[in-house]
This record gives structure tokens, sequence and C-alpha cells, in this order.
């Protein structure tokens, strides 16, 4: 089974910056060929899901409603270009709140495992891909191969700083795409 994990702002969608968070559909902007690029992966017969923390819900900057409108309109032109993804997993809480499924821990990337019956030895030929360390983390715990895009967060001049070693970096999704097909 083809399985792949993708974090949302900075990988799908413009990173908003450090601290701060999409909190409308107007501030949501797919970042240049991640709709193609999700298209090929489906066509490639690729299970794609998004497993993003999304904290501004705990915080109270945006409401859980305006999140789902976010998703169900991004999914919508996702699935208008030929991307199909199998599900959307968000942990709306704070650090904090020490929940098991904010990354990075790999809570999320196990519950959409449990939702789909996709069993667990097929993580060894799943990616992730993300554009924080946290997501790389995540994915490493989950025992995913990880890319590191530079369409977010980090940068690659930061990778001293780093934590654990992604199994790849990639300048966007388009390369990303391309290391897993």
């Amino acid at each position: 089974m083809k399985v792949v994990f993708l974090d949302r702002d900075g990988v799908i969608n413009k990173y908003p910056g450090d601290t701060k968070y999409v909190i409308s559909w107007q501030e949501f902007h797919f970042l240049p060929g991640v709709k193609e690029d999700l298209g090929r992966l489906t066509q490639a017969g690729y299970k794609i899901f998004i497993v993003s923390n999304q904290a501004g819900v705990a915080k109270g900057l945006y409401s859980k409603e305006v999140l789902d409108d976010i998703t169900n309109k991004m999914l919508k032109e996702l699935e208008s270009s030929g991307a199909v993804v199998e599900g959307v997993y968000y942990c709306l809480h704070r650090d904090e709140d020490n929940c098991s499924c904010r990354k990075p821990k790999a809570g999320l990337l196990e519950k959409a495992l449990q939702e789909h019956d996709i069993p667990k030895d097929a993580l060894k030929s799943t990616f992730f891909v993300g554009d924080s360390i946290r997501d790389i983390q995540a994915g490493k715990g989950a025992g995913c191969k990880t890319i590191l895009v530079f369409s977010g967060k980090e940068k690659p001049g930061s990778h001293t700083d780093w934590l654990v070693q992604p199994d790849f970096t990639a300048a966007d999704l388009s390369e990303a795409v391309g290391l897993i097909l």
C-alpha cells in the first residue's frame, strides 16, 4: 500500500509565518504546483493524508467551523485538479495540553492508519512530507521515510539546529513528489 502524509501550512499552502495562522479561506493560498503534484500522487496510486497542528482553534483565533470551511474548500479545489485526499487530521490543542495527537508526536498518523485499515508494516514505504522538524519527528516516530521541504518554516541554513535529520530534503512539494515517485 502506497501512503503519503503531508503537513498543510508550508507544504500545501503558503506558510503564514512563525506564531501566525491561516484564519480564513481568504488567507489560504495554494503554493505553486501543489494541486498538480497531489494529482500526480493520486494517479500513481498513493493514498494521501493531511496531518496538521492547528492550535489557533484552542487559542481562540478561529473556530473549528472556520477550520472546517477552509478544509472543505481546499479539498474541493484539490479534487477538481484530480487529487484525492483520503483524510485530513488536525490537532487542535496547544503544546501545554500535552495531548497524544500534537506533532512531534505521531498520534494523528496512528489514527489515520487505524481509521483507514492501513497495516503498520506499510509505514516502512510511507512518506511524511513536512516543512518543520516537528513534522520530521512525527514521521520518524511513526516509522515513515521523511522529506523536509523548504517552502515553509525550515530553511537549509538552519540544519545545524535540527533535533533530527530528515531522510531527504526538497525545495518544495514538487521536488518531494519527484523523490517519492
